[in-house]
């Protein structure tokens, strides 16, 4: 089998479902012949290597540990999904403190055991905040940390897909900023539906005004549809897509959604959200998002939501003041997007 690289790709939080689909798609994907599976839950994390050994792949280095600087060490590739998973009846945010702690250890574990990464990739809700965390600690470039925020502009296209009774294929360029989570900012303005402007439709016979907004709720509501019809959160989807995003940063096809960047310029200042971004083998850049007024309008009120988590967690201690920053991380005084 051909892998795109032999450098050293991490999947934190392999014994999860989660980590456990990441780790089988980048092997599936060709990703890296030296992949290292970490989890401190040592029992279920043998299980993961010992079913992925029993596929036998061909040209393989599977490795597991517990150990945390041993799964780090020479690691030029991460992607993290080990923080706490949502239940039933929680919102991402309630997931906030905890995370936000795992993702303070996390960012100062790169940081100790392999400053040299290339590219890392953080999951774990609420993915805007726990990847900030991250990249503070880290002190890593902007550039080098990416969250998941896809998952929000698939879900537009599946529902699309679904109410215009089309192939999916059909509908291009679906886009969701801002925040990865139920203040995110639908935008129809960059959407085309067999090639007519979704804008276009919306308020139509074909689309009344008030089934856009039936669906924009479904879009937005929809990690909680899929716990409420599997009893658990998605594992599928954002296994696959934060696979896609680190495949494009080690030099494979460039990512074709919007990913969390950090983003600090005039208008919006260090935070992470999702932005229209391109992912390369150079990491993530990022182009300002325009919109019509009602979506700009939403892009802000998302922001906005985004600096309140930002700022719980700085009250909770997990984070210093903003001013403070600059002496963890000199990279994020610098201007983005």
């Amino acid at each position: 089998m051909k892998y795109l690289t032999d450098e050293k790709l991490v999947i934190v939080g392999a014994a999860g479902m989660i980590g456990s689909n990441m780790a089988q798609t980048a092997i599936m994907m060709g990703l890296s012949s030296n992949l290292c599976l970490y989890d401190p839950y040592a029992k279920g994390l043998e299980g993961v290597a010992e079913e992925l050994l029993h596929c036998g792949f061909e040209g393989l280095n599977l490795t597991y540990t517990s150990d945390v600087a041993e799964a780090l060490k020479d690691a030029k590739y991460i992607v993290n999904s080990g923080g706490a998973a949502r239940k039933a009846g929680m919102t991402r945010e309630d997931l906030l403190k905890g995370n936000a702690a795992i993702a303070e250890e996390f960012g100062k574990d790169v940081k100790k055991y392999c400053p040299d990464v290339k590219h890392v990739v953080v999951i774990f809700n609420p993915a805007d905040i726990t990847g900030l965390v991250t990249l503070l600690y880290s002190g890593l470039k902007p550039s080098q940390v990416s969250t998941l925020a896809a998952l929000d502009s698939t879900r537009l296209r599946s529902e699309l897909s679904k109410y215009f009774h089309i192939p999916a294929d059909d509908i291009k360029n679906c886009r969701t900023y801002g925040g990865h989570g139920e203040q995110m900012a639908v935008y129809a303005s960059t959407t085309t539906v067999n090639g007519q402007p979704l804008s276009e439709i919306i308020g139509t016979e074909t689309f009344p005004d008030e089934e856009w907004e039936k669906l924009r709720t479904r879009v937005v509501q929809g990690g909680k549809n899929i716990i409420d019809l599997r009893g658990r959160s998605s594992f599928q989807s954002p296994a696959y897509l934060s696979i896609e995003m680190i495949a494009a940063a080690m030099g494979g096809p460039t990512f074709r959604w919007p990913v969390g960047t950090y983003v600090n310029n005039d208008r919006f200042s260090h935070i992470m959200m999702a932005m229209e971004t391109k992912v390369d083998a150079n990491g993530v850049t990022c182009t300002p998002v325009k919109g019509t007024p009602a979506e700009e309008a939403e892009l802000e009120k998302s922001y906005r939501h985004l600096c309140e988590l930002r700022d719980e967690v700085i009250a909770m201690g997990v984070m210093p003041p903003i001013s403070e920053w600059s002496k963890i991380n000199p990279y994020l005084d610098e201007k983005t997007c």
